[in-house]
Protein backbone atom coordinates (compact mmCIF):
# COMPACT_ATOMS: atom_id res chain seq x y z
CA UNK A 1 0.00 0.00 0.00
CA UNK A 2 1.39 3.40 -1.02
CA UNK A 3 0.68 6.23 1.40
CA UNK A 4 0.82 9.91 0.42
CA UNK A 5 2.14 12.38 2.95
CA UNK A 6 -0.33 14.96 4.22
CA UNK A 7 1.16 18.28 5.24
CA UNK A 8 -2.01 20.01 6.49
CA UNK A 9 -4.20 17.24 7.93
CA UNK A 10 -6.56 19.70 9.67
CA UNK A 11 -7.03 22.07 6.75
CA UNK A 12 -5.56 24.79 8.95
CA UNK A 13 -1.79 25.34 8.81
CA UNK A 14 -1.66 26.93 12.24
CA UNK A 15 -3.21 23.88 13.93
CA UNK A 16 -1.22 21.43 11.79
CA UNK A 17 2.02 23.24 12.57
CA UNK A 18 1.34 23.20 16.30
CA UNK A 19 0.61 19.47 16.14
CA UNK A 20 3.75 18.79 14.08
CA UNK A 21 5.85 20.59 16.69
CA UNK A 22 4.60 18.43 19.59
CA UNK A 23 7.25 15.62 19.39
CA UNK A 24 10.15 18.08 19.24
CA UNK A 25 8.69 20.22 22.03
CA UNK A 26 8.13 17.16 24.21
CA UNK A 27 11.71 15.97 23.82
CA UNK A 28 13.34 19.39 24.24
CA UNK A 29 11.13 20.31 27.20
CA UNK A 30 11.85 17.00 28.92
CA UNK A 31 15.56 17.44 28.29
CA UNK A 32 16.00 21.16 28.84
CA UNK A 33 13.38 22.14 31.41
CA UNK A 34 12.33 19.05 33.35
CA UNK A 35 15.87 17.62 33.66
CA UNK A 36 14.75 14.17 32.51
CA UNK A 37 17.52 11.78 31.46
CA UNK A 38 18.33 11.97 27.76
CA UNK A 39 17.28 8.44 26.81
CA UNK A 40 13.95 8.85 28.61
CA UNK A 41 13.38 12.28 27.00
CA UNK A 42 14.12 10.77 23.60
CA UNK A 43 11.71 7.91 24.27
CA UNK A 44 8.98 10.39 25.26
CA UNK A 45 9.58 12.39 22.08
CA UNK A 46 9.46 9.21 20.00
CA UNK A 47 6.21 8.16 21.66
CA UNK A 48 4.70 11.57 20.93
CA UNK A 49 5.89 11.35 17.31
CA UNK A 50 4.23 7.94 16.89
CA UNK A 51 0.93 9.27 18.25
CA UNK A 52 1.02 12.40 16.09
CA UNK A 53 2.00 10.46 12.97
CA UNK A 54 -0.65 7.76 13.33
CA UNK A 55 -3.61 9.69 14.76
CA UNK A 56 -2.87 13.21 13.49
CA UNK A 57 -1.31 12.55 10.09
CA UNK A 58 -3.07 9.22 9.41
CA UNK A 59 0.17 7.36 8.74
CA UNK A 60 -0.35 3.57 8.92
CA UNK A 61 0.82 2.38 12.34
CA UNK A 62 2.98 -0.43 10.97
CA UNK A 63 4.65 2.00 8.57
CA UNK A 64 5.31 4.44 11.42
CA UNK A 65 6.92 1.69 13.49
CA UNK A 66 9.13 0.65 10.60
CA UNK A 67 10.22 4.25 10.01
CA UNK A 68 11.27 4.50 13.67
CA UNK A 69 13.11 1.16 13.44
CA UNK A 70 14.90 2.30 10.28
CA UNK A 71 16.04 5.45 12.06
CA UNK A 72 17.25 3.43 15.04
CA UNK A 73 19.51 1.36 12.80
CA UNK A 74 20.90 4.60 11.34
CA UNK A 75 21.63 5.79 14.87
CA UNK A 76 23.79 2.74 15.56
CA UNK A 77 25.68 2.93 12.28
CA UNK A 78 27.22 5.36 11.51
CA UNK A 79 26.63 7.69 14.51
CA UNK A 80 26.83 5.38 17.50
CA UNK A 81 29.73 3.47 15.95
CA UNK A 82 31.77 6.71 15.79
CA UNK A 83 31.02 7.63 19.41
CA UNK A 84 31.85 4.18 20.74
CA UNK A 85 35.21 3.97 19.03
CA UNK A 86 36.32 7.54 19.82
CA UNK A 87 35.65 6.89 23.51
CA UNK A 88 37.47 3.56 23.15
CA UNK A 89 40.59 5.35 21.91
CA UNK A 90 40.28 7.91 24.68
CA UNK A 91 40.03 5.14 27.29
CA UNK A 92 43.15 3.44 25.95
CA UNK A 93 45.12 6.69 26.11
CA UNK A 94 43.90 7.50 29.63
CA UNK A 95 44.68 4.06 31.04
CA UNK A 96 48.37 4.13 30.14
CA UNK A 97 48.88 7.78 31.05
CA UNK A 98 49.63 9.06 27.55
CA UNK A 99 46.61 11.35 27.62
CA UNK A 100 48.23 13.36 30.42
CA UNK A 101 51.34 13.79 28.29
CA UNK A 102 49.16 14.91 25.38
CA UNK A 103 47.49 17.50 27.60
CA UNK A 104 50.86 18.77 28.79
CA UNK A 105 52.18 19.12 25.24
CA UNK A 106 49.15 21.18 24.23
CA UNK A 107 49.72 23.37 27.27
CA UNK A 108 53.30 23.73 26.09
CA UNK A 109 52.08 25.59 23.01
CA UNK A 110 50.18 27.99 25.24
CA UNK A 111 48.98 27.97 28.84
CA UNK A 112 46.19 30.40 28.01
CA UNK A 113 42.86 28.58 28.03
CA UNK A 114 41.38 30.90 25.43
CA UNK A 115 44.12 30.11 22.94
CA UNK A 116 43.89 26.38 23.70
CA UNK A 117 40.21 26.64 22.87
CA UNK A 118 40.92 28.28 19.51
CA UNK A 119 43.51 25.68 18.61
CA UNK A 120 41.59 22.59 19.67
CA UNK A 121 37.86 23.34 19.45
CA UNK A 122 37.96 25.53 16.33
CA UNK A 123 41.03 24.54 14.26
CA UNK A 124 41.46 20.88 15.21
CA UNK A 125 37.69 20.35 15.27
CA UNK A 126 37.31 21.85 11.79
CA UNK A 127 39.85 19.38 10.43
CA UNK A 128 37.90 16.43 11.80
CA UNK A 129 34.65 17.94 10.51
CA UNK A 130 36.16 18.22 7.05
CA UNK A 131 37.57 14.70 7.12
CA UNK A 132 34.75 12.78 8.78
CA UNK A 133 31.84 14.84 10.15
CA UNK A 134 28.89 12.99 11.72
CA UNK A 135 29.83 13.76 15.33
CA UNK A 136 33.55 13.01 15.08
CA UNK A 137 34.84 16.57 15.74
CA UNK A 138 32.74 17.10 18.87
CA UNK A 139 33.68 13.68 20.24
CA UNK A 140 37.40 14.32 19.72
CA UNK A 141 37.63 17.96 20.82
CA UNK A 142 35.32 17.67 23.82
CA UNK A 143 37.33 14.67 25.01
CA UNK A 144 40.62 16.55 24.68
CA UNK A 145 39.25 19.67 26.39
CA UNK A 146 37.92 17.72 29.36
CA UNK A 147 41.35 16.10 29.62
CA UNK A 148 43.02 19.51 29.61
CA UNK A 149 40.97 20.45 32.65
CA UNK A 150 38.05 22.32 31.10
CA UNK A 151 34.82 21.94 33.02
CA UNK A 152 32.31 19.48 31.54
CA UNK A 153 29.91 22.25 30.48
CA UNK A 154 32.71 24.30 28.94
CA UNK A 155 34.20 21.32 27.08
CA UNK A 156 30.80 20.19 25.79
CA UNK A 157 29.16 23.52 25.00
CA UNK A 158 32.19 25.22 23.49
CA UNK A 159 33.01 22.24 21.28
CA UNK A 160 29.46 22.47 19.94
CA UNK A 161 29.71 26.23 19.31
CA UNK A 162 33.05 25.81 17.54
CA UNK A 163 31.69 23.05 15.31
CA UNK A 164 29.50 25.33 13.19
CA UNK A 165 31.21 27.23 10.39
CA UNK A 166 32.89 24.09 8.94
CA UNK A 167 29.76 21.89 8.96
CA UNK A 168 28.41 22.74 5.49
CA UNK A 169 31.57 21.30 3.91
CA UNK A 170 31.94 18.45 6.41
CA UNK A 171 32.89 14.89 5.52
CA UNK A 172 34.65 15.98 2.33
CA UNK A 173 31.76 18.14 1.14
CA UNK A 174 29.04 15.51 1.61
CA UNK A 175 26.21 17.95 2.59
CA UNK A 176 26.74 20.14 -0.49
CA UNK A 177 27.29 17.23 -2.87
CA UNK A 178 24.11 15.59 -1.61
CA UNK A 179 22.12 18.84 -1.95
CA UNK A 180 23.18 19.21 -5.58
CA UNK A 181 22.69 15.55 -6.45
CA UNK A 182 19.27 15.05 -4.88
CA UNK A 183 17.65 18.35 -5.87
CA UNK A 184 19.35 19.25 -9.15
CA UNK A 185 21.42 22.24 -8.04
CA UNK A 186 24.61 23.03 -9.94
CA UNK A 187 27.29 21.70 -7.58
CA UNK A 188 29.92 24.37 -8.21
CA UNK A 189 27.42 27.23 -8.12
CA UNK A 190 25.81 26.24 -4.83
CA UNK A 191 29.27 25.49 -3.37
CA UNK A 192 30.45 28.97 -4.37
CA UNK A 193 27.33 30.52 -2.85
CA UNK A 194 27.91 28.81 0.50
CA UNK A 195 31.49 30.03 0.20
CA UNK A 196 30.15 33.59 0.03
CA UNK A 197 28.09 33.18 3.19
CA UNK A 198 30.07 31.11 5.69
CA UNK A 199 33.42 32.98 5.62
CA UNK A 200 31.74 35.86 7.47
CA UNK A 201 30.89 33.40 10.23
CA UNK A 202 34.24 31.66 10.09
CA UNK A 203 35.61 35.05 11.11
CA UNK A 204 32.87 35.72 13.67
CA UNK A 205 32.64 32.32 15.39
CA UNK A 206 36.15 32.38 16.98
CA UNK A 207 35.29 35.75 18.56
CA UNK A 208 31.90 34.40 19.63
CA UNK A 209 33.52 31.26 21.05
CA UNK A 210 35.90 33.15 23.33
CA UNK A 211 33.19 35.61 24.35
CA UNK A 212 30.95 32.68 25.35
CA UNK A 213 33.83 31.19 27.34
CA UNK A 214 35.52 34.12 29.06
CA UNK A 215 33.46 37.25 28.42
CA UNK A 216 33.83 40.35 26.25
CA UNK A 217 36.89 41.88 27.94
CA UNK A 218 38.85 38.62 27.91
CA UNK A 219 37.93 38.19 24.25
CA UNK A 220 39.32 41.61 23.30
CA UNK A 221 42.51 40.90 25.21
CA UNK A 222 43.43 38.28 22.60
CA UNK A 223 41.78 39.79 19.53
CA UNK A 224 44.96 39.54 17.39
CA UNK A 225 45.09 35.75 17.83
CA UNK A 226 41.35 35.40 17.21
CA UNK A 227 41.62 37.52 14.08
CA UNK A 228 44.50 35.43 12.75
CA UNK A 229 42.54 32.22 13.46
CA UNK A 230 39.35 33.43 11.79
CA UNK A 231 40.91 35.14 8.78
CA UNK A 232 43.26 32.24 8.04
CA UNK A 233 40.22 29.95 7.99
CA UNK A 234 37.77 32.24 6.20
CA UNK A 235 40.03 33.20 3.28
CA UNK A 236 40.94 29.62 2.25
CA UNK A 237 37.30 28.64 2.80
CA UNK A 238 36.20 31.29 0.29
CA UNK A 239 38.94 30.57 -2.24
CA UNK A 240 38.64 26.78 -2.23
CA UNK A 241 34.82 26.79 -2.35
CA UNK A 242 34.65 29.34 -5.17
CA UNK A 243 37.50 28.11 -7.35
CA UNK A 244 38.17 24.43 -6.56
CA UNK A 245 35.13 22.60 -5.14
CA UNK A 246 33.52 21.39 -1.91
CA UNK A 247 35.59 18.33 -1.02
CA UNK A 248 38.69 19.86 0.58
CA UNK A 249 37.33 23.19 1.82
CA UNK A 250 37.45 22.41 5.54
CA UNK A 251 40.63 20.37 5.51
CA UNK A 252 42.66 23.04 3.72
CA UNK A 253 41.14 25.88 5.75
CA UNK A 254 41.67 24.04 9.05
CA UNK A 255 45.32 23.21 8.32
CA UNK A 256 46.04 26.80 7.25
CA UNK A 257 44.30 28.18 10.33
CA UNK A 258 46.05 25.79 12.71
CA UNK A 259 49.48 26.52 11.25
CA UNK A 260 48.83 30.27 11.22
CA UNK A 261 47.80 30.33 14.87
CA UNK A 262 50.74 28.22 16.05
CA UNK A 263 53.21 30.38 14.11
CA UNK A 264 51.58 33.58 15.35
CA UNK A 265 51.89 32.42 18.96
CA UNK A 266 55.65 32.18 18.50
CA UNK A 267 55.84 35.94 18.09
CA UNK A 268 52.85 37.07 20.16
CA UNK A 269 51.45 36.13 23.56
CA UNK A 270 48.69 37.82 25.59
CA UNK A 271 49.72 40.15 28.39
CA UNK A 272 47.60 38.22 30.87
CA UNK A 273 47.36 34.42 30.81
CA UNK A 274 43.81 33.14 31.31
CA UNK A 275 44.10 30.06 33.53
CA UNK A 276 40.47 29.34 34.47
CA UNK A 277 39.03 26.35 32.64
CA UNK A 278 35.42 27.04 33.64
CA UNK A 279 32.91 29.23 31.89
CA UNK A 280 33.01 32.79 33.19
CA UNK A 281 30.72 33.16 36.17
CA UNK A 282 30.55 29.38 36.68
CA UNK A 283 33.84 28.70 38.44
CA UNK A 284 32.08 26.30 40.81
CA UNK A 285 31.57 23.77 38.04
CA UNK A 286 34.61 21.78 39.09
CA UNK A 287 37.20 22.14 36.35
CA UNK A 288 40.18 19.97 37.12
CA UNK A 289 42.84 22.64 36.77
CA UNK A 290 45.91 23.20 34.64
CA UNK A 291 47.61 20.40 32.79
CA UNK A 292 51.12 19.44 33.79
CA UNK A 293 54.17 21.16 32.38
CA UNK A 294 55.89 19.61 29.36
CA UNK A 295 59.27 20.07 31.05
CA UNK A 296 59.00 16.73 32.84
CA UNK A 297 58.51 14.78 29.61
CA UNK A 298 61.13 13.74 27.07
CA UNK A 299 60.71 14.09 23.31
CA UNK A 300 60.19 10.33 23.05
CA UNK A 301 57.36 10.44 25.60
CA UNK A 302 55.70 13.30 23.72
CA UNK A 303 55.96 11.38 20.44
CA UNK A 304 54.42 8.30 22.06
CA UNK A 305 51.55 10.38 23.44
CA UNK A 306 50.78 12.05 20.11
CA UNK A 307 51.19 9.01 17.88
CA UNK A 308 47.73 7.43 18.55
CA UNK A 309 46.06 10.73 17.67
CA UNK A 310 48.19 11.15 14.56
CA UNK A 311 47.20 7.61 13.56
CA UNK A 312 43.55 8.58 14.18
CA UNK A 313 43.90 11.66 11.95
CA UNK A 314 45.45 9.62 9.12
CA UNK A 315 42.84 6.85 9.34
CA UNK A 316 39.91 9.28 9.45
CA UNK A 317 41.25 11.18 6.46
CA UNK A 318 41.77 7.98 4.44
CA UNK A 319 38.34 6.62 5.36
CA UNK A 320 36.77 9.88 4.17
CA UNK A 321 38.21 9.66 0.65
CA UNK A 322 35.50 8.76 -1.91
CA UNK A 323 37.65 6.15 -3.76
CA UNK A 324 38.38 4.40 -0.45
CA UNK A 325 34.70 4.37 0.50
CA UNK A 326 33.74 3.09 -2.94
CA UNK A 327 36.30 0.28 -2.71
CA UNK A 328 35.17 -0.84 0.74
CA UNK A 329 31.53 -0.66 -0.32
CA UNK A 330 32.32 -2.85 -3.34
CA UNK A 331 33.82 -5.44 -0.96
CA UNK A 332 31.06 -5.42 1.67
CA UNK A 333 28.03 -3.14 1.93
CA UNK A 334 24.84 -5.21 1.83
CA UNK A 335 21.64 -3.24 1.30
CA UNK A 336 18.43 -4.05 3.12
CA UNK A 337 15.27 -2.37 1.77
CA UNK A 338 12.85 -1.86 4.64
CA UNK A 339 9.82 -3.90 3.58
CA UNK A 340 6.55 -2.02 3.88
CA UNK A 341 8.39 1.31 3.96
CA UNK A 342 10.79 1.48 1.00
CA UNK A 343 9.11 3.41 -1.85
CA UNK A 344 5.77 3.11 -0.06
CA UNK A 345 5.58 6.77 0.99
CA UNK A 346 5.07 9.55 -1.54
CA UNK A 347 6.37 13.08 -1.06
CA UNK A 348 4.01 15.36 -2.92
CA UNK A 349 3.84 19.02 -4.07
CA UNK A 350 4.45 21.73 -2.98
CA UNK A 351 7.45 20.14 -1.30
CA UNK A 352 8.65 18.63 -4.57
CA UNK A 353 7.71 19.54 -8.18
CA UNK A 354 6.03 16.15 -8.65
CA UNK A 355 5.26 13.20 -6.42
CA UNK A 356 8.28 11.03 -5.65
CA UNK A 357 8.60 7.89 -3.50
CA UNK A 358 10.73 7.95 -0.37
CA UNK A 359 13.48 5.32 -0.36
CA UNK A 360 14.18 3.37 2.83
CA UNK A 361 17.22 1.20 2.23
CA UNK A 362 19.56 0.47 5.11
CA UNK A 363 23.13 0.09 3.90
CA UNK A 364 25.26 -1.94 6.29
CA UNK A 365 28.48 -0.27 5.15
CA UNK A 366 30.53 -1.46 8.08
CA UNK A 367 33.88 -1.43 6.23
CA UNK A 368 33.55 2.10 4.85
CA UNK A 369 32.01 3.60 8.00
CA UNK A 370 34.12 6.30 9.64
CA UNK A 371 33.72 4.52 12.97
CA UNK A 372 35.53 1.48 11.56
CA UNK A 373 38.48 3.65 10.59
CA UNK A 374 38.47 5.04 14.13
CA UNK A 375 38.32 1.51 15.60
CA UNK A 376 41.29 0.35 13.52
CA UNK A 377 43.24 3.48 14.44
CA UNK A 378 42.48 2.81 18.12
CA UNK A 379 43.73 -0.78 17.81
CA UNK A 380 46.86 0.38 15.96
CA UNK A 381 47.42 3.03 18.63
CA UNK A 382 46.91 0.45 21.39
CA UNK A 383 49.49 -1.88 19.86
CA UNK A 384 51.88 1.05 19.59
CA UNK A 385 51.28 1.72 23.30
CA UNK A 386 52.15 -1.96 23.99
CA UNK A 387 48.70 -3.14 24.99
CA UNK A 388 48.09 -6.88 24.79
CA UNK A 389 45.25 -8.15 22.63
CA UNK A 390 43.40 -9.27 25.76
CA UNK A 391 43.68 -5.81 27.31
CA UNK A 392 42.43 -4.21 24.08
CA UNK A 393 39.36 -6.46 24.03
CA UNK A 394 38.62 -5.88 27.72
CA UNK A 395 38.91 -2.12 27.29
CA UNK A 396 36.58 -2.19 24.29
CA UNK A 397 33.83 -4.01 26.18
CA UNK A 398 34.29 -1.73 29.21
CA UNK A 399 33.83 1.22 26.86
CA UNK A 400 30.70 -0.37 25.37
CA UNK A 401 29.24 -0.65 28.87
CA UNK A 402 30.31 2.91 29.67
CA UNK A 403 28.44 4.42 26.70
CA UNK A 404 25.43 2.09 26.68
CA UNK A 405 22.91 4.79 27.62
CA UNK A 406 24.43 7.24 25.17
CA UNK A 407 24.07 4.69 22.36
CA UNK A 408 20.47 4.04 23.38
CA UNK A 409 19.77 7.78 23.34
CA UNK A 410 21.26 8.18 19.87
CA UNK A 411 19.16 5.28 18.58
CA UNK A 412 15.95 6.77 20.03
CA UNK A 413 16.71 10.28 18.75
CA UNK A 414 17.47 9.06 15.24
CA UNK A 415 14.27 7.02 15.36
CA UNK A 416 12.38 10.20 16.26
CA UNK A 417 14.03 12.25 13.52
CA UNK A 418 13.47 9.60 10.86
CA UNK A 419 9.82 9.14 11.81
CA UNK A 420 9.13 12.88 11.56
CA UNK A 421 10.69 12.84 8.08
CA UNK A 422 8.65 9.91 6.75
CA UNK A 423 5.41 11.04 8.38
CA UNK A 424 5.75 14.55 6.91
CA UNK A 425 5.49 16.38 10.24
CA UNK A 426 8.87 18.06 9.76
CA UNK A 427 7.75 19.16 6.29
CA UNK A 428 4.73 20.85 7.85
CA UNK A 429 7.12 22.88 9.99
CA UNK A 430 9.16 23.72 6.89
CA UNK A 431 6.07 24.87 5.00
CA UNK A 432 5.25 27.20 7.87
CA UNK A 433 8.58 28.93 7.19
CA UNK A 434 8.00 28.82 3.44
CA UNK A 435 4.78 30.86 3.73
CA UNK A 436 6.54 34.01 4.94
CA UNK A 437 6.62 35.91 1.62
CA UNK A 438 9.15 38.72 1.39
CA UNK A 439 10.77 37.56 4.64
CA UNK A 440 11.39 34.12 3.18
CA UNK A 441 15.20 34.54 2.80
CA UNK A 442 15.37 34.98 6.58
CA UNK A 443 12.91 32.24 7.51
CA UNK A 444 14.15 29.93 4.77
CA UNK A 445 17.54 30.10 6.46
CA UNK A 446 15.89 29.19 9.75
CA UNK A 447 14.29 26.26 7.94
CA UNK A 448 17.77 24.86 7.41
CA UNK A 449 18.54 25.53 11.08
CA UNK A 450 15.40 23.63 12.08
CA UNK A 451 16.25 20.77 9.73
CA UNK A 452 19.65 20.17 11.32
CA UNK A 453 18.29 20.64 14.83
CA UNK A 454 15.74 17.89 14.10
CA UNK A 455 17.80 15.47 12.03
CA UNK A 456 21.27 16.07 13.48
CA UNK A 457 22.81 16.39 10.04
CA UNK A 458 23.32 19.18 7.51
CA UNK A 459 23.21 16.48 4.84
CA UNK A 460 19.83 15.23 6.05
CA UNK A 461 18.47 18.77 6.28
CA UNK A 462 19.55 19.43 2.68
CA UNK A 463 17.79 16.25 1.56
CA UNK A 464 14.70 17.19 3.54
CA UNK A 465 14.31 20.86 2.63
CA UNK A 466 16.57 21.44 -0.38
CA UNK A 467 13.78 20.83 -2.87
CA UNK A 468 11.35 23.04 -0.97
CA UNK A 469 13.91 25.85 -0.93
CA UNK A 470 14.29 25.62 -4.69
CA UNK A 471 10.55 25.64 -5.38
CA UNK A 472 9.87 28.52 -2.97
CA UNK A 473 12.75 30.59 -4.39
CA UNK A 474 11.47 30.19 -7.94
CA UNK A 475 7.95 31.21 -6.90
CA UNK A 476 9.26 34.33 -5.12
CA UNK A 477 11.70 35.35 -7.85
CA UNK A 478 14.79 34.61 -5.76
CA UNK A 479 17.95 32.87 -6.94
CA UNK A 480 17.48 29.12 -6.20
CA UNK A 481 21.20 28.73 -5.47
CA UNK A 482 20.95 31.45 -2.83
CA UNK A 483 18.25 29.61 -0.90
CA UNK A 484 19.81 26.19 -1.41
CA UNK A 485 23.01 27.59 0.07
CA UNK A 486 21.04 29.33 2.85
CA UNK A 487 19.55 25.98 3.85
CA UNK A 488 23.02 24.57 4.34
CA UNK A 489 24.58 27.71 5.88
CA UNK A 490 21.68 28.23 8.27
CA UNK A 491 21.75 24.54 9.08
CA UNK A 492 25.27 24.66 10.45
CA UNK A 493 24.05 26.73 13.40
CA UNK A 494 21.49 24.06 14.25
CA UNK A 495 24.29 21.54 14.70
CA UNK A 496 25.02 22.70 18.24
CA UNK A 497 21.47 22.03 19.50
CA UNK A 498 20.66 18.79 17.74
CA UNK A 499 20.14 16.09 20.33
CA UNK A 500 22.56 13.70 18.67
CA UNK A 501 25.49 16.15 18.94
CA UNK A 502 24.62 17.00 22.53
CA UNK A 503 24.67 13.31 23.47
CA UNK A 504 28.02 12.88 21.71
CA UNK A 505 29.40 15.83 23.71
CA UNK A 506 28.05 14.59 27.04
CA UNK A 507 29.46 11.12 26.38
CA UNK A 508 32.91 12.43 25.41
CA UNK A 509 33.08 14.51 28.60
CA UNK A 510 31.58 11.79 30.84
CA UNK A 511 28.79 14.21 31.74
CA UNK A 512 25.96 11.83 30.97
CA UNK A 513 22.49 12.90 32.22
CA UNK A 514 23.47 16.58 31.93
CA UNK A 515 22.33 16.93 28.33
CA UNK A 516 19.68 19.44 29.42
CA UNK A 517 22.36 21.70 30.92
CA UNK A 518 24.29 21.63 27.65
CA UNK A 519 21.15 22.36 25.63
CA UNK A 520 20.24 25.36 27.77
CA UNK A 521 23.75 26.76 27.44
CA UNK A 522 24.04 26.48 23.66
CA UNK A 523 20.47 27.29 22.59
CA UNK A 524 20.84 31.07 22.61
CA UNK A 525 24.12 30.90 20.70
CA UNK A 526 22.57 28.59 18.12
CA UNK A 527 19.49 30.71 17.45
CA UNK A 528 21.35 34.04 17.50
CA UNK A 529 23.94 32.86 14.98
CA UNK A 530 21.25 31.31 12.77
CA UNK A 531 19.37 34.62 12.81
CA UNK A 532 22.53 36.44 11.76
CA UNK A 533 22.92 34.05 8.82
CA UNK A 534 19.30 34.85 7.95
CA UNK A 535 20.05 38.58 8.00
CA UNK A 536 23.01 38.04 5.66
CA UNK A 537 20.85 36.04 3.25
CA UNK A 538 18.22 38.81 3.33
CA UNK A 539 20.93 41.32 2.40
CA UNK A 540 22.14 39.05 -0.40
CA UNK A 541 18.59 38.72 -1.71
CA UNK A 542 17.52 42.37 -1.66
CA UNK A 543 20.47 44.70 -0.94
CA UNK A 544 23.46 42.97 -2.56
CA UNK A 545 21.77 40.79 -5.19
CA UNK A 546 24.98 40.59 -7.21
CA UNK A 547 26.42 38.35 -4.46
CA UNK A 548 23.72 35.77 -5.18
CA UNK A 549 24.74 35.48 -8.82
CA UNK A 550 27.58 33.12 -9.65
CA UNK A 551 29.72 33.89 -12.67
CA UNK A 552 32.15 31.18 -13.64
Amino acid sequence: MVWQQIYDPFGNMAISTLLAAVPVVVMLAALGFFHIKAHIAAALGLGAALLVSVFGYHMPAVMAGKAALFGGFTGLLPIGWIVLNIIFLQQLCEQNGSFKVLQASLSGITNDRRLQLLLIAFCFGAFFEGAAGFGTPVAVTAGILIGLGFSPLAASGLSLIANTAPVAFGALGTPVITLAKVHGYDLMEVTAMIGRQLPFFSLLVPFWLIWAFAGRKAMWDIWPAILVTGLSFAIPQYLVSNFIGPELVDIIAALVSMASLVLFLRVWQPKTVWTSASLKGREAEGASGQAESTLRYSRAELVRAWTPWIILTVFVFIWGLPPVKEYFNSVFAPKFPMGGLHNQIMRVPPVVPKAVPEAAVYVFNLLSATGTGILLSAIAGALFMHYSLGAIVRTFFRTLWLVRYSLLTIVLMLALGTLTRYSGTDTTLGLAFANTGVLYPFFGTLMGWLGVAMTGSDTASNVLFGGMQKVAAQQLGLAPNLMGAANSSGGVMGKMIDAQSIVVASTATRWVNHEGDILRFVFFHSFALAALVGVLVMLQAYVWPFTSMVTR
